[in-house]
């Protein structure tokens, strides 16, 4: 006995077509990556190098980030701490970018105390501020401190002080920062803003850098070798 097999039906050309083509599925969430397959990572470093950020987007972001401090602090040292915990990892990013753009002569990690501190009186201030601070002194007193002074911090222009925080110094972000490039090219310190005042700055803030020990015993042992 033979069985006949059954003749399949036809199936359409563009039923055929619309099955080969890939199904797409949702997204779930998560990064969302733009067409061309690249992100913020791909860009090169020197594109934004000349880039200037609104001053009206720096106000509001750094306000808003006060009052996200503010609410998780409980007295105005502490805060000022906080501001500078925020600040140092931002520093440690600019150092690796702003000695990435530095000519390939001259492109190298600061060695003694001295080149450091004009690297950030000078490149790090004009990259954050479009100007360099406006001094840079040794104190008498203490072998290991310095002194950046900046007669009008952009950081405390925006910001509206209460009375009963009078005491409260914004810049501490900015001494955080200082703090991260002097910890990344392996000058530790601690650094930190008071306000001094005067007749014709009474904004002028006065950045305090105090060096680790260990800093000091190698400054001492190069400069002794260079001799």
């Amino acid at each position: 006995m033979s069985f006949s097999q059954a003749s399949k039906p036809a199936v359409p050309s563009n039923a055929l077509q619309q099955q080969s083509q890939p199904v797409q599925r949702p997204s779930s969430g998560g990064l969302r990556y733009p067409t061309n397959k690249k992100t913020i990572y791909d860009r090169n470093p020197n594109r934004s190098k000349t880039a200037e950020l609104n001053r009206a987007s720096f106000a509001y972001l750094f306000g808003e980030m006060i009052q996200y401090a503010q609410k998780r602090v409980t007295g105005i040292q502490d805060l000022e701490k906080r501001l500078n915990m925020q600040g140092h990892p931002l520093g440690l990013r600019l150092l690796d970018l702003l000695l990435y753009r530095e000519p390939p002569r001259t492109a190298q990690r600061p060695t003694r105390i001295l080149p450091l501190l004009q690297f950030i009186h000078t490149t790090l201030w004009r990259h954050l501020f479009s100007r360099p601070a406006d001094a840079l002194e040794r104190s008498k007193d203490n072998e290991d401190e310095y002194m950046i002074s900046d007669n009008d911090p952009l950081v405390n222009q925006y910001i509206s002080v209460p009375r009963e925080m009078s005491q409260l110094n914004c810049a501490a972000y900015v001494a955080g920062i200082v703090e991260g490039v002097c910890d990344g090219t392996g000058f530790p310190a601690r650094v930190t803003a008071h306000s001094v005042a005067t007749e014709m700055w009474p904004a002028k803030t006065v950045f305090l850098i105090k060096f680790e020990p260990e800093v000091l015993e190698r400054e001492n042992f190069l400069q002794k070798s260079a001799a």
